[in-house]
C-alpha cells in the first residue's frame, strides 16, 4: 500500500476557507429570502393607507 502525503498550500487553504464560508452565507441568504416569501403568502397583506395621505398632502 503507498502513502499518499497531501499538501495544501496556505493560498489554497485559504481559498477553500473563504468558498466554504461564501457558500454558507449564500445558501443562509437563499433560505431566508424563501422563508419570508413563504411568510408573505400566508400572512394577510397591509391596509394601504397612500390614498389617506395623498388627500391629507394634496
Amino acid at each position: 500500500m503507498k502513502l499518499f502525503l497531501l499538501y495544501i498550500d496556505p493560498g489554497s487553504g485559504s481559498y477553500l476557507v473563504q468558498m466554504i464560508i461564501a457558500g454558507v452565507l449564500a445558501g443562509l441568504f437563499y433560505f431566508k429570502n424563501l422563508w419570508f416569501k413563504i411568510k408573505s403568502f400566508f400572512s394577510k397583506p397591509k391596509k394601504d393607507d397612500s390614498s389617506e395621505n395623498d388627500n391629507v398632502n394634496g
